[in-house]
């Protein structure tokens, strides 16, 4: 066995690589924004009852989970790697109940690498069975992570024909929807080390034919773009040492053409996705960016920055150079999540933060519309659709409110498993990854 597994194919399943209306192809679902358009989305389930499928995981990793076609894709990482030394972050911090942050699996558990494998793991989306797995061990340099976290935090994206897995030693895999090899890289070998504060978290991003990047590291940041089919380099950005980022780079439509928009941790910036050309940037430093931008229809941006809870801003797109005087339609200081990213939908934009405050903000001025604390601990970004909103705490509860100016509480909902990973939406099931397992709620098998 070389140092990517051959693919272990556990049953056939029929796949196509025709993209379908209901995937969830990337953890931003469909257009980046977290959205469904589909009806009739669950609002109400439990632990034993409105679940369509439970399946455990092998392995462990908060990597969210995508639907391609007829299969439910995640990654997981068995074996114990390095942890940080020394006291590591409360993400909560000091909040009403500290204490239920946890690591992940339950305990800290630190180790030296050795024996360290990555899955690519597929299920049915209609049956939660175990179509294939692949396994790929780690090499290299293995990165010290956060206690809440690994090096599968890294959540795969697919094209329909093709899924893309990349974990924080740099080492990236092209599958067929089938499980095998298309191609594989490693990028700590190619393009220097994988060094980074917590570790690499980082997600593709797919534009036309081209898998986007984002290594902003200390030992040197760059943007890569690699043929999707091949994984030969087409075009790198480099942006200089000592950058540092957590987020997932996100394709916008601007006035005058698409736009890459970047969270790093000295600015806020915009690319051309086709070139790598450098085109706007906005904000100013924040240590720890995490969260990932969303976009209405009209071409404003919305995004916060992260780290110690905020900022949060509205930018125009479409301006070039500097932007923070010119297109910054409004900025409010604080109150964003750390960790979670921002949601816009129908004219609001929703957050819930490590503390359990959710609140609902006008996207047109950036005034609370209104604000309350719902309890829970929000680490997954929400998700929207069939005029509901969806929060998932690490509690295993999820909130869902009815989406408006109001504030309106449908159901909470108890799964009894920890949820830290952001969900997908597809054919009326809503797919959530705990510690354990992998859930659909929703749909025709949990009515019954």
């Amino acid at each position: 066995m070389n140092k990517l597994a051959a693919a272990i194919v556990i049953g056939v399943v029929g796949v196509s690589g025709a993209v379908y209306a209901e995937d969830w192809p990337h953890w931003r679902g469909p257009d980046g924004r977290r959205i469904s358009t589909e009806r009739g989305l669950p609002a109400i389930w439990s632990r034993d009852a409105g679940v369509s499928w439970r399946t455990p995981i092998r392995g462990l990793g908060v990597s969210s989970p995508i639907v391609s076609g007829n299969l439910v894709f995640l990654t997981s990482q068995l074996g114990r790697g390095p942890l940080r030394f020394g006291s590591h972050p409360s993400l909560v911090r000091g909040g009403p109940d500290p204490e239920n942050e946890r690591p992940l699996g339950e305990r800290r558990v630190n180790g030296d690498g050795e024996d360290v494998v990555f899955l690519v793991s597929a299920f049915d989306r209609a049956d939660g069975v175990l179509a294939w797995e692949y396994e790929i061990e780690a090499s290299g340099n293995l990165p010290a992570a956060h206690q809440k976290h690994n090096m599968a935090s890294p959540s795969v994206t697919s094209d329909g024909e093709a899924v893309y897995a990349w974990f924080a030693t740099g080492q990236l895999v092209a599958l067929t929807l089938r499980g095998e090899l298309v191609w594989e890289r490693n990028l700590a070998h190619d393009y220097g080390p994988f060094e980074i504060v917590w570790g690499h978290s980082s997600s593709p991003t797919i534009y036309g034919d081209l898998l986007i990047l984002q290594c902003d590291h200390e030992p040197g940041s760059y943007l890569l773009a690699l043929d999707r089919r091949t994984g030969k380099e087409r075009w790198k950005a480099d942006r200089g040492a000592g950058l540092r980022s957590f987020s997932t780079p996100v394709v916008v439509p601007g006035p005058s053409g698409d736009e890459l928009i970047v969270n790093a941790s000295e600015w806020l910036d915009a690319y051309n996705p086709s070139t790598g050309e450098w085109l706007w940037r906005a904000g100013g430093p924040n240590q720890y960016p995490v969260p990932a931008a969303t976009h209405d229809d009209e071409g404003t941006l919305y995004t916060s920055r992260g780290h110690r809870a905020g900022p949060y801003m509205a930018i125009r797109l479409g301006g070039r150079g500097d932007v923070t005087e010119t297109h910054v339609a409004w900025r409010v200081e604080t109150g964003a999540p750390y960790i979670s990213s921002i949601l816009y939908y129908d004219g609001l934009i929703y957050m819930a933060n490590g503390n359990g405050i959710v609140t609902a903000v006008d996207a047109e001025n950036g005034r609370r519309v209104w604000q309350d604390r719902l309890g829970g601990i929000y680490s997954a970004s929400p998700v929207a659709g069939d005029g509901k909103v969806y929060f998932f705490s690490e509690t295993g509860e999820t909130v869902v409110l009815t989406a408006g100016r109001e504030l309106k509480v449908l159901a909470r909902n108890d799964l009894g498993e920890r949820i830290v990973s952001s969900p997908a939406v597809s054919d009326g099931l809503i797919f959530i990854r705990t510690d354990e397992s992998l859930i659909a709620v929703g749909g025709s098998r949990a009515a019954k």
